[in-house]
């Protein structure tokens, strides 16, 4: 079996995320680091191949970006992955969410896997959607949320979290799993992992490469379309009630309260 992992490079969960106003595109100028959810899928798939219900040939860590997401790719593999593999192009730039999972699609095709994993979300953008747009591509049944998964040949028996409980669902493989972040607790890193990440295989391929249709992806060619972005209202400040009279006070919350119907 072979699992494919798709994981992002994402501004770094410290860094105040803000929309470049001459593009309309999130300003990544700051820290970048791995998508934190990404990693849940990374754990799953070393679980699968550590728990020996089937043999795993091999993790391979795919993403799409500029060049600096060949960091996220080397913290990828440093968490086990065997290689990754890196679709970067000028082409691809402002690629909405159906532009990207195209583009990640045609990418897999070449890789021909299983399965592929991936997290419930990006910490930037967090659509949600990706992992059934590539499945769409692939031709491949897809699950979200899913907290439990057990495999058996070709079989997956998945648990998902659902709005009013979970559910319980068995498809065949191949197909798109997106992990939630219950399903596991990731690993850290061992130093000796995280020094030989670079000396791992790394695939940089363009869109020529994997056969994608230059007019389906880029910010041009997408259909959601960035028109204008505004800072959302300041909040008002809060009010202090100093408790210098134990009565007033209790006075005024209660005013408080009442005003807003709340008791």
């Amino acid at each position: 079996m072979k699992i494919c992992v798709l994981v992002k490079e994402v501004p770094d969960a410290a860094v105040q995320k803000r929309i470049d106003p001459s593009t309309g595109r999130m300003d990544r100028g700051g820290e970048k680091n791995l998508n934190p959810y990404d990693t849940h899928a990374i754990e799953a798939a070393m679980q699968i191949k550590e728990g020996g219900a089937v043999e795993v040939e091999e993790i391979v860590a795919v993403t799409m970006g500029p060049s600096s997401a060949v960091r996220a790719l080397h913290k990828a593999v440093s968490l086990g992955a065997d290689r990754s593999v890196h679709l970067s192009d000028d082409a691809l730039a402002g690629s909405d969410v159906a532009a990207t999972g195209y583009a990640l699609a045609q990418t897999l095709k070449r890789e021909n896997p299983d399965l592929v994993l991936l997290g419930q979300q990006s910490d930037d953008g967090e659509c949600y959607t990706i992992g059934a747009v590539v499945a769409e591509h692939l031709s491949m049944p897809s699950l979200t949320q899913v907290i439990k998964l057990d495999l058996a040949g070709s079989e997956l028996t998945c648990e998902r979290q659902a709005e009013y409980g979970y559910d319980t669902v068995k498809i065949q493989t191949p197909a798109v799993i997106s992990v939630g972040d219950a399903i596991n607790e990731p690993r850290y890193p061992s130093l000796k992992a995280i020094m030989g990440a670079k000396k791992k295989p790394l695939d940089t391929v363009g869109t020529g490469d994997v056969e994608i249709d230059a007019s389906k992806v880029g910010g041009d060619n997408s259909n959601a379309q960035w028109t204008s972005a505004k800072a959302p209202p300041q909040k008002a400040a809060g009010l202090i009630i100093e408790d210098e009279d134990t009565a007033e006070t209790v006075e005024k919350i209660v005013a408080w309260l009442d005003e807003r119907k709340l008791l």
